[in-house]
Order: C-alpha cells, then sequence, then structure tokens
C-alpha cells in the first residue's frame, strides 16, 4: 500500500489526506502545533471549492454549519453602492458560495482522518529528495512527501531552495463579532486605501475583516485603531465594532509568494500556500488548497509521475493569484483621482459582468 506523508495539519492539510485516504494509501500528516486549532475568523467557500469538498465526501456536513451568502456587493464608506453583482444568476449558473467559521471546517476535516495518522508537536527539520522527512520525533518515509505547509514551507525549501513572500502593501486586521442585535448581510465597503467587509455565520456572529495601506511590521493597538478608522463608515460598521471584543482582534500583514517554476519534484509536492500564497481578494485561498487536494491525489494514484498535478494546478492557481493581486492593487489605491475613477468604473459596469469575469475560477470541476 503506498504512504504520503503529508507536512501540515491545516485545512489543507487535512483535505489532502482525505483525498489520499479514499484512494487507499496510508497517511501520516505532521503537524508542527501541539493540536490542530483554527484562528478565529470566517471563510468563504466557493462554489468551486464546495465541489472539491463533496468529492472528498464532505460537502454534505460543511453545508449544514454554514450558511448560504446573501446578496453582497462593493459600496463606498459613506453606503453608496458601487456595484451590486447579479447573485442570482450566479447561483443559477455556478450554485451558492457559503461562509463558515475556518473552525468549523478544520472540525469535520479533522473527523475524517483516523487519531493515528495525526502527529502533533511534530517540527520538520528537512525533506530528502527519496520521501525522508526528518523531524523532532525522528523520520518519516512515504511514498510522497506532500508540503502542506504554508507560505513559509519547509518542504518548498527542500525542493526549491530559499523563496521570499512578497509583502502586498497592506496590513489586515479579521475578527469575529457577536452583535447585540440579530444581524444578516455580507458586504464589503471600499476607502482610500483602506476597506472593511463583514458576513453573517451560522450562529449568527458576524465576521468582520479590513484591510489598510501600511508599510511591513507596522505596529497597531488593535481593536482602538479600527475604532479610528472606520466608526463614521456607514452602518452596520460602526455598531460591529461597537460589539467586538479587543481580544478577538487578529493582525497580519498581507504577504504573497512569487510564482514558482514548479509545484513538484520526484517524490515531493506542494499543495496550498506551500506553492501558490494570495492575497485574500477573491476568497480564493483555501478553496485552491481544497482544489489542490482532490487533484493531487487523483494524479499520485493514476499518473506515472507527478508532472501532471503541476500542468493542472501551477497555471490555474498562479492565474488566480494575479487576480486576486490586481484586485487588491485597485481596491487599495488612496489617491484622490485615481479613487474617484475606480468608483466611477464600478458604478458604470453592468452588474452581470463581474460575475462574468470569475467564470474561469468558479467554472472549475473535479
Amino acid at each position: 500500500m503506498s504512504k504520503a506523508v503529508i507536512v501540515g495539519g491545516g485545512i489543507g492539510g487535512l483535505a489532502t489526506a482525505i483525498a489520499f485516504q479514499r484512494r487507499g494509501w496510508t497517511v501520516e500528516v505532521l503537524e508542527r502545533a501541539p493540536e490542530l486549532t483554527e484562528i478565529g475568523a470566517g471563510l468563504s467557500i466557493w462554489p468551486n471549492a464546495l465541489r472539491a469538498l463533496d468529492a472528498l465526501g464532505v460537502g454534505d456536513a460543511v453545508r449544514a454549519r454554514a450558511v448560504e451568502e446573501a446578496s453582497s456587493g462593493i459600496r463606498e464608506r459613506r453606503g453608496r453602492w458601487l456595484s451590486r453583482p447579479d447573485t442570482a444568476a450566479a447561483r443559477e449558473r455556478y450554485g451558492d458560495p457559503i461562509m463558515l467559521h475556518r473552525a468549523d471546517l478544520l472540525d469535520i476535516l479533522r473527523r475524517e482522518v483516523p487519531e493515528s495518522a495525526l502527529r502533533t508537536g511534530i517540527s520538520v527539520t528537512e525533506v530528502r529528495p527519496a520521501g525522508t522527512v526528518v523531524h523532532s520525533a525522528g523520520e518519516s518515509t512515504g511514498d510522497l512527501v506532500v508540503g502542506a505547509d504554508g507560505i513559509h514551507s519547509v518542504v518548498r525549501r527542500a525542493l526549491l531552495g530559499q523563496i521570499a513572500p512578497r509583502y502586498s502593501g497592506y496590513t489586515a486586521w479579521r475578527m469575529v463579532v457577536a452583535p447585540t442585535e440579530p444581524f444578516v448581510g455580507i458586504g464589503e465597503s471600499w476607502g482610500r486605501g483602506e476597506r472593511f467587509g463583514y458576513g453573517t455565520l451560522a450562529d449568527g456572529r458576524v465576521y468582520c475583516y479590513a484591510t489598510a495601506n501600511a508599510p511591513a511590521g507596522t505596529e497597531t493597538d488593535g481593536l482602538p485603531e479600527l475604532r479610528r478608522r472606520f466608526s463614521d463608515w456607514h452602518d452596520p460598521i460602526p455598531a460591529l465594532l461597537a460589539a467586538a471584543d479587543e481580544s478577538a482582534v487578529l493582525h497580519n500583514d498581507i504577504y504573497e509568494l512569487p510564482n514558482l517554476k514548479t509545484y513538484v519534484g520526484e517524490r515531493i509536492a506542494l499543495i496550498g500556500d506551500a506553492a501558490h500564497a494570495m492575497t485574500p481578494n477573491l476568497g480564493q485561498g483555501a478553496c485552491q488548497a481544497l482544489e489542490d487536494a482532490v487533484v493531487l491525489a487523483r494524479v499520485a494514484t493514476t499518473e506515472p509521475d507527478l508532472t501532471a498535478y503541476d500542468r493542472e494546478r501551477r497555471p490555474r492557481t498562479q492565474m488566480i493569484a494575479a487576480m486576486s493581486r490586481r484586485i487588491g492593487t485597485v481596491a487599495q489605491w488612496a489617491s484622490a483621482p485615481l479613487v474617484a475613477i475606480r468608483n466611477a468604473g464600478l458604478r458604470m459596469t453592468p452588474d452581470s459582468a463581474q460575475f462574468k469575469a470569475l467564470a474561469p475560477v468558479l467554472d472549475w470541476s473535479c
């Protein structure tokens, strides 16, 4: 029986373990953290990723913990609509996007992987081309080593050497808020070099996120800074910030990877952020990791080598990363003349055109 050693026990790593198990492989998942947990943030699952979850056999379980994303759009800071996509037409063509807490998705995936296959508290120090992983508890060897270990991947370094992530130019805050009054909705608002977005979770809490242009490594004071920046924006943003808890605020600079020349070696393959860490502007980071998992398991089981995985996944994920980068660049414009041009262009763009532009992303199937 073939064996896959998967470095990283996040969403991508667990999805990969499930995909390989379903094809008859033995799996071993090595995770650096002492336990498998996820940060307090929401996650959009687009129809392409739902198809991947269905292929993994967990699509219905995920839908049961999620909420369908309601009509959304983009506003300016005072509340005027810039864009309201034709969500009904998009649903008819692609299916329903959903939103859930990242921890819920991780829990669903974790339940599908035997406890005996999960090894936490394991720090990987070296990966050898022949399929051996050297780590803090000794060594593990498999027919395939999968790098699901994020943007600072040790597995990627073994395959391609040191590759420095690239700073996007903006920083981000995320939090989950329990509003004082029932709230249903989803949306994103654009200012000058700043954005604020929100979406309801299945339990009634609201996932919020914000971005702002800033030098890499800029210190912030969390919730007070968010309130200074966004409390005068349109409703419901002030109320969400008023209901927020300082301890729930997560702050991270946004980095991405440059395009890699390959995702595979002889017995090594990269998935998720280890292969194509991208900005979050399309909500496709985790979605692409789920696609990777399904495709890699298929290729590794049915093809003589891994090059088919690289041919199938690298062009697609690098296209999506580039699209996300472009959206982020325009959304983060701070110049008043450029913002005026951007806003006018969005208002003049037919509502149906935006989802048509996403067809190459959403049309994917296993």
